[in-house]
């Protein structure tokens, strides 16, 4: 019994919105209201439509595009306006307007969509990718310059015991007998022909050239995506209200123009002409638009574009794919680096001198001369610094990921949303219909007694 109460309840409040939503639409299709009641409807129904449509502008403007606070505010507010006049005074651009909505699930919403996504990745991903190369850049500059300053004070230490050699030699002849050989104050040297100083600043000066021409590389390619992306979208946009307004042009100038479909007139017509049957027959041929059934037709084209929209994805999939492996690849490049220990290097000099000129003289012995030198191999200092790496964007990976599933959606919701184009272009311009109707009534009995005729010109 409760149940049954709920279920009349539920039936009148769906009556009395279904009723309240007519009268609304009634009053925003009609040339001119018919009433006061229609007249405040239109201009409610029209200040909200104005309002929405200027701040998802002012938000498609300010964060995708990349403009200003100010011109983004500016533009969206005169838009605003503006379209609140044309739409509360012009008939024709109320359905214009109201056609584009259906055609944003079409092509050129595809278009549009697509287009946020390329935004997305030139805007974020591609300078989280840039960052992360730059990161492990400065690692291989850092070890670079480490492991050059460590080279140079190993070859100073090689100086050293070139020098503690040849002082030890000196002394040796010094102290030989009879004179033999005669005492020089020259040493045997280890020459090295390099300054640390200059080997410094080269390394620093071609470091900070290689920074400075990645930035600016860097820079120079999120600018001109960014102008690319301004003007296709923009572009985009323009070609998506020339669509709607030659879709309205040809609706209402051509009889012939997207004139294929079963609509309850033309079956009432056949009816009140007894020629229902003829519906049945040229059935496969015509579309209902009330039919959830996708006509052969409409069915490759959804295949073909999902086709194209798969390589599309493959790309920003590889994009996406390379921001997790620039990612993983700088952060072991810093793990791996700061693991890298201290390698210790030891010079160990070892020599002997025995002297045996003749059998009559005395043999000369020296002491032997054993040294050890020790040197520390650093590939990473303590004073390196170390830029941490960005992690990917998981929110922005997953924005992506949506509004691809919303652009694989309006490739099978493409069909319908072209009949429901039809369908508001034919509430807003009644008239239009049903000359449009009559004319395709006439055309299928035209066809008709055609067939008909040359059956019988077979048969006889």
């Amino acid at each position: 019994h409760r149940l049954g109460i709920w279920t009349y309840i539920w039936d009148i409040k769906f009556l009395k919105i279904q009723e309240f939503m007519l009268d609304i639409w009634l009053a925003y299709s009609n040339p001119l209201p018919s009433s006061h009641s229609q007249l405040l409807s239109l201009c409610v129904i029209c200040s909200c439509i104005a309002a929405s449509v200027g701040g998802l502008f002012y938000c498609w403007m300010f964060s995708s595009l990349q403009y200003s606070f100010q011109f983004s505010a500016l533009a969206s507010s005169v838009l605003s306006f503006l379209m609140f006049l044309i739409l509360f005074l012009v008939h024709p651009v109320r359905c214009l307007f109201t056609t584009i909505v259906p055609t944003l699930g079409t092509r050129q919403g595809r278009r549009l969509l697509l287009s946020a996504c390329f935004m997305i990745v030139a805007v974020n991903i591609i300078p989280n990718i840039m960052n992360n190369i730059q990161a492990i850049l400065k690692i291989i500059k850092c070890t670079c310059k480490n492991s050059m300053e460590s080279l140079v004070a190993s070859m100073l230490l090689l100086g050293n015991v070139s020098w503690d050699f040849s002082h030890s030699l000196k002394i040796i002849i010094d102290k030989m007998p009879y004179k033999l050989f005669n005492s020089r104050d020259s040493h045997v040297q280890f020459r090295n022909h390099s300054n640390i100083f200059q080997l410094n600043e080269k390394m620093v000066n071609t470091s900070q050239n290689i920074k400075e021409d990645f930035l600016y590389a860097d820079k120079l390619v999120q600018k001109i995506i960014l102008l690319t992306n301004r003007v296709t979208a923009g572009f985009f946009l323009f070609y998506l209200l020339f669509q709607a307004t030659w879709y309205l042009k040809n609706y209402l100038t051509d009889v012939c123009f997207d004139n294929i479909y079963i609509t309850p007139e033309l079956e009432d017509l056949a009816r009140e002409n007894k020629t229902a049957d003829l519906l049945i027959c040229t059935s496969r041929k015509l579309i209902k638009p009330t039919s959830f059934k996708l006509s052969p037709k409409e069915l490759k084209a959804s295949l073909r574009h999902v086709f194209l929209l798969t390589l599309v994805l493959v790309v920003m999939l590889l994009v996406i794919a390379t921001d997790y492996i620039a990612f993983h690849l700088a952060q072991t490049a810093v793990t791996e680096i700061t693991q890298i220990p201290v390698v210790p290097v030891t010079f160990w000099v070892k020599y002997e001198i025995k002297l045996n000129f003749m059998d009559f003289f005395q043999s000369f012995v020296m002491v032997p001369f054993e040294r050890n030198y020790h040197q520390n191999l650093t590939f990473v200092s303590s004073n390196c610094f170390m830029q941490t790496p960005n992690p990917p964007n998981t929110a922005l990976v997953l924005a992506v990921l949506l509004l691809f599933c919303i652009i694989y959606a309006t490739v099978f919701l493409e069909a319908y949303s072209h009949r429901l184009r039809r369908k508001i272009s034919a509430s807003f311009f009644q008239n239009q219909e049903n000359q449009r109707i009559q004319y395709l009534y006439k055309k299928l009995i035209r066809k008709h007694k055609k067939k008909e005729q040359q059956e019988a010109s077979v048969l006889c």
